[in-house]
């Protein structure tokens, strides 16, 4: 071998990318699809935003571990830029620059990918799909309730069980904070720790803070705040009485009081919504009530984050725009709803192939397949070479096709198909003029079945 000759590897996905097949790009356009009739039901409208952004727009904005994930690189133009690193902060820039265009209070929904340079594992990798709702322009903890709802109601048409909606605020851990002796300038640091508290639990928490500089009596004393649980109204009145003298506490004791009513009156269940004082979400531009949503059992955990973000815009302007908003990870949803069969999928589009018998019938299974697509249904012919109909056959199993439109010359003289079931195996011989409504049925049986 030449020593300039190139060394060639087999090609290769990138690491923490990766390719989807037929079925589960199916799977995820069904869960997409699904989200958005509920988005859309609530009156949100669709945008989309660039993957590149100025690195300067998104400088800044995600904290210390944040700036160490975003991908950033100068390109051809000697332009600093960056992928989008969550669908949020885009936003913020696209309110800042369309201002004058917009409808407030402005409500959008965004699906799309974004990118993280992370370490990849199960369920997390270094592109994946947000699924956003916000709603900017009104500090109405209405519309904080109001992407909640969407919530619960897009994870209930995913058939997702046993969902609860984490809910805590920012002031309120703040407040926490001081009660129990944290210098203001630790406070995020603390947040990230307490974040944490699912993972590592109360006493991989306390080190945490003690490595923080926190003082031990301090530590204690905030893990015993943040780990009160119960009934939402119990919670806040027990958390009031300890905070009685800290209006900011009390500010958000009203927000969050006045949050679990609106819950309550956009027909959230009880118990799909509790008060989690340990809940800080790791993003530094919230600023308000911040929500999690946790699936337990069976054990899924987190499937999205939701937060107020009342000075995010203001970055972009001279004015802070109050903003609040939800988002789902696609990639999570979409393994829950596969690895747990919630959404049965089919491994193809095509609901029936036309299978001619004989080269004779290539004509009319051409007629017949137009016919077919024009009444609304999803139809292949076999484009192989050798087409009988064995092949045909064994093309439609291998590929899922539910059912085989079968024209051979009896079948063609008597004006009729022999329309075969490929999962059952049982066929019938059905008269061309009500084909249609026939797969219709017997579709529709199937799809009966399969749910």
């Amino acid at each position: 071998m030449s020593e300039t000759t190139p060394v060639r590897r087999p090609p290769q996905v990138l690491r923490g990318m990766r390719d989807f097949s037929p079925r589960q790009m199916l799977l995820r356009q069904r869960v997409i699809d699904l989200l958005r009739q509920v988005f859309e039901r609530y009156g949100f409208d669709p945008i989309d935003t660039p993957l590149l952004e100025y690195y300067e727009v998104l400088a800044g904005k995600y904290g210390e571990e944040g700036e160490k994930l975003l991908y950033r690189f100068v390109d051809h133009g000697g332009r600093e830029v960056g992928l989008r690193y969550d669908l949020t902060v885009p936003l913020a820039r696209y309110v800042a620059v369309h201002r004058s265009e917009l409808v407030f209070p402005f409500k959008r929904y965004h699906i799309g990918p974004v990118f993280r340079a992370e370490r990849p594992q199960r369920g997390r990798y270094r592109q994946f799909w947000q699924c956003d709702v916000d709603i900017v322009g009104t500090r109405s903890m209405m519309a904080d309730a109001e992407v909640l709802s969407v919530w619960i109601d897009a994870l209930t048409s995913l058939r997702i069980p046993n969902a609860v909606v984490h809910v805590n605020h920012r002031q309120l851990l703040e407040a926490l904070a001081r009660a129990a002796g944290v210098e203001a300038s630790l406070a995020i640091a603390v947040f990230r720790a307490i974040d944490k508290l699912a993972k590592i639990g109360r006493e991989g928490v306390r080190e945490e803070l003690l490595r923080l500089g926190i003082d031990p009596q301090a530590a204690d004393r905030v893990l015993e705040l943040v780990q009160l649980q119960g009934d939402p109204a119990e919670v806040v009145a027990s958390v009031r009485r300890q905070l009685a003298d800290d209006p900011l506490a009390q500010q958000a004791l009203d927000e969050l009081e006045l949050l679990f009513g609106y819950l309550a009156a956009y027909g959230a269940p009880a118990g799909s919504y509790v008060l989690d004082l340990s809940l800080a979400r790791g993003l530094d531009y919230y600023t308000g009530p911040v929500a999690e949503v946790i699936v337990t059992e069976p054990a899924i955990g987190s499937l999205g984050g939701a937060g107020r973000y009342d000075r995010l815009i203001g970055l972009f302007l001279e004015e802070d725009i109050p903003a609040t908003g939800a988002s789902l990870g696609l990639e999570r949803l979409v393994e829950v709803v596969d690895e747990y069969g919630l959404l049965p999928t089919p491994g193809t589009v095509t609901q029936v192939l036309v299978a001619p018998v004989e080269e004779q019938q290539r004509t009319a299974g051409l007629e017949l397949a137009r016919s077919l697509r024009a009444a609304g249904f999803s139809t292949e012919l076999y484009l192989g070479e050798r087409g009988e109909l064995r092949r045909q056959l064994q093309y439609a199993n291998r590929k899922g096709i539910p059912f085989a439109a079968i024209l051979g010359p009896e079948e063609l003289a008597a004006g009729a198909v022999t329309l075969r079931n490929l999962v059952s195996g049982d066929q019938e011989r059905v008269p061309i003029a009500t084909l249609p409504s026939i797969l219709a049925e017997r579709l529709a049986l199937l799809g009966d079945r399969a749910g």
